[in-house]
């Protein structure tokens, strides 16, 4: 019964870390010594931004192209992220500029950001509701913090990648990688406690008021 309530937050926890799998290889070829590598008698440089780019793009392509096979759709966060995945990488590499790509976290975060908080405003139900409220139920008051609270942690890794990324230009990948991945999981744990606080009003059979 326990387990059942916090089904979503795992759920959400997996979500979390397939997102995090196109990353993971940007940051291992960036940190490649650059070399020469021969692939259908091509021979391309592996290692440094650019290739990383390159990766990050064709990982995010894999990815998300396998998801969409397995499930038959993408959710709207998946398409934004991919889609802004392919815009940054792409103009990072035609202009041979990391620049654009410094910019892809704070706008990918602050437009999830936009999206929770305009929920408030669009719908009848909060973002955060609509995502995890077919398997749990929570009073009204709740959702709307727990929705809140993602507007702000979505601003904050916006502002954070931004000011680390033309700050501290020399790690700004690693805090990409490390720091958003630190900041994601003590968020979501963050959640869970949030969660285990309001337990006595969770509602482990959601009533119809709090499916979709």
């Amino acid at each position: 019964m326990l387990l059942c309530r916090y089904i979503p937050l795992l759920a959400a926890v997996v979500k979390q870390f397939i997102d995090f799998i196109p990353l993971i290889l940007f940051f291992i070829v960036y940190k490649l010594e650059p070399r020469a590598v021969e692939l259908a008698g091509q021979s391309f440089t592996l290692g440094g931004i650019f290739s990383a780019t390159a990766v990050l793009i064709a990982a995010s392509v894999v990815v998300y192209g396998t998801l969409l096979v397995l499930q038959r759709k993408l959710e709207k966060g998946q398409w934004l992220t991919l889609v802004a995945c392919l815009l940054f990488g792409g103009l990072t590499l035609a202009f041979h500029s990391e620049t654009f790509l410094k910019w892809k976290a704070p706008v990918v975060n602050w437009l999830f950001a936009l999206a929770f908080a305009a929920s408030h405003f669009i719908g009848d139900k909060p973002l955060i509701q609509r995502a995890m409220g077919h398997a749990i139920g929570l009073p009204p008051h709740i959702w709307t913090r727990l929705n809140l609270a993602w507007v702000v942690f979505f601003l904050i890794c916006g502002f954070a990648n931004l000011f680390v990324a033309f700050t501290f230009p020399s790690i700004w990948v690693d805090f990409k990688v490390f720091g958003s991945l630190g900041m994601t999981v003590l968020f979501l744990v963050g959640q869970g406690v949030f969660l285990a606080r309001h337990a006595h009003d969770v509602d482990p059979k959601p009533t119809a008021e709090t499916k979709e």
